[in-house]
């Protein structure tokens, strides 16, 4: 495929991808100075050329609610913070599973099973283990969707048993770039997460591993993150973007430090960067994009997104994300749950919802 725009630096960078070459840090950086609709318009077509035109949807549980012990500036489950949520230990089993098959109702792709701690302990809350690994089992054997878990660092024993136990993905999100990261999280390091990410994959899980935009990085940073993503090899990118949570230290914010403008080239970019793997957008894109607007990332790029109620607030119905994935030409994936969107769209909680939505945790 020859794609043209008249834009030297976007075409080589398109003609580059296409070809099963990869753009480098230099070229991703001069992408995001390019016009938007050339550069959105490009990603598109390289999604075109490369995706199945669905999108993907996945939706979680927040099986572990606050008391976390780690400080990420962003979290308003982190115990450092006085931000007033309701807490409570790991769910019943039952219960997640019951989660679980609400979003099989609602046409999830997968479902992720996601605490607030540094990492679920085999060897330090061993009755907890037991729990997740039961949850795990459940949904793996009374469901059709894939099962992703988000429980923060791992030990090589624990990804191993994870993987056995039937988990498809680990979702570990690095948040931002190496050199911001202790900007934002004091209380682990940014080569503790990419040691999970590692193990997990080792152990034959897919990788769900992400950013949080609109933390007062720069763009060089945004694609610095997306380049450490594509080093460890993701087949899913969160995007989240900053829903300022107050009590928090970014929470006297009134929205996110990036433009909607910016926000649709980092997507473009990010397309380009990891030209197979599902750009998904997550937290935040409710409250910093317009139901009529949410639509744009589809058209530049993305082909995945989070549905249903988020870790802290509620999120968007799935008739609505059915609305938005259509929109922008697109159908929604059917590859491990078929369902009927016209269902869905008369019988999910169609309320249009936009409330505070708040970044996927994983620590």
């Amino acid at each position: 495929m020859v794609y043209e725009t008249e834009n030297r630096t976007i075409d080589d960078a398109v003609a580059r991808v296409l070809d099963g070459g990869m753009i480098d840090r230099t070229d991703a950086i001069a992408l995001l100075a390019q016009p938007v609709d050339d550069l959105a318009a490009a990603a598109d077509a390289v999604r075109a050329t490369l995706g199945d035109g669905t999108v993907d949807a996945c939706s979680i549980v927040n099986a572990k609610a606050g008391s976390c012990a780690e400080d990420c500036g962003f979290c308003a489950q982190s115990a450092h913070f006085d931000t007033g949520i309701e807490t409570h230990g790991f769910l019943d089993p039952e219960e997640i599973l019951a989660a679980a098959k609400r979003a099989e109702a609602d046409g999830a792709q997968r479902f992720g099973i996601v605490v607030a701690e540094k990492g679920v302990s085999k060897q330090k809350r061993p009755e907890e283990w037991a729990d997740v690994l039961r949850a795990v089992r459940l949904v793996r054997d009374e469901t059709d969707i894939e099962i992703d878990a988000s429980l923060g660092l791992l030990t090589r024993e624990e990804a191993n048993i994870l993987a056995d136990e039937g988990l498809n993905h680990y979702n570990h999100n690095i948040e931002t770039s190496p050199r911001y990261f202790d900007e934002i999280v004091s209380t682990h390091t940014f080569e503790d997460r990419l040691k999970t990410l590692r193990r997990a994959k080792n152990a034959g899980m897919d990788l769900c591993a992400g950013v949080i935009l609109g933390m007062g990085e720069t763009p060089a940073d945004r694609v610095d993150a997306a380049l450490e993503l594509r080093t460890v090899g993701v087949s899913s990118l969160p995007v989240n973007i900053l829903n300022p949570v107050e009590g928090t230290p970014l929470g006297d914010r009134e929205s996110a430090a990036i433009s909607k403008t910016d926000l649709i080239k980092t997507i473009a970019v990010y397309r380009l960067l990891h030209p197979t793997a599902r750009v998904r957008l997550t937290g935040g894109r409710e409250v910093n994009l317009a139901t009529d607007e949410q639509h744009w990332p589809f058209e530049a790029g993305a082909d995945g997104l989070l549905t249903g109620d988020y870790l802290t607030t509620g999120g968007q119905d799935a008739a609505t994300d059915i609305e938005v994935i259509e929109r922008a030409g697109l159908t929604p994936n059917m590859a491990v749950n078929e369902f009927d969107p016209e269902r869905v769209k008369t019988t999910a909680n169609h309320d249009g919802a936009d409330a505070a939505v708040e970044s996927r945790a994983d620590d």
